[in-house]
């Protein structure tokens, strides 16, 4: 397995381990007082919308060529980061 398989593999099993957290955090949201429920609403949606980002540069990354490879990891790397940071956060605030 080259390293770009092991990077784009290892990649997309963290980004679907976040997605599993997610879906426990929603069920946990659920049972809160309904005001509390529609910020978590919110803010979930957030969470969706950044899980999304990541997968669509996930995508980018498997169909880029060897020369845009170095850049688009970096670009990768925030998108992940910035997903696990906020998901972290919300979390906290669960």
């Amino acid at each position: 397995m080259t390293t770009r398989d092991t990077y784009i593999n290892k990649m997309k099993l963290q980004l679907d381990e976040l997605n599993l957290q997610m879906d426990k955090l929603e069920a946990r949201a659920q049972e809160a007082r309904e005001d509390v429920r529609d910020k978590y609403k919110l803010e979930m949606a957030k969470l969706h919308a950044q899980s999304k980002a990541a997968k669509a540069k996930l995508a980018d990354m498997q169909a880029s060529s060897e020369s845009a490879w170095d850049s688009m990891v970096t670009e990768m790397d925030k998108v992940r980061d910035a997903f696990v940071h906020s998901f972290s956060y919300f979390k906290s605030q669960v």
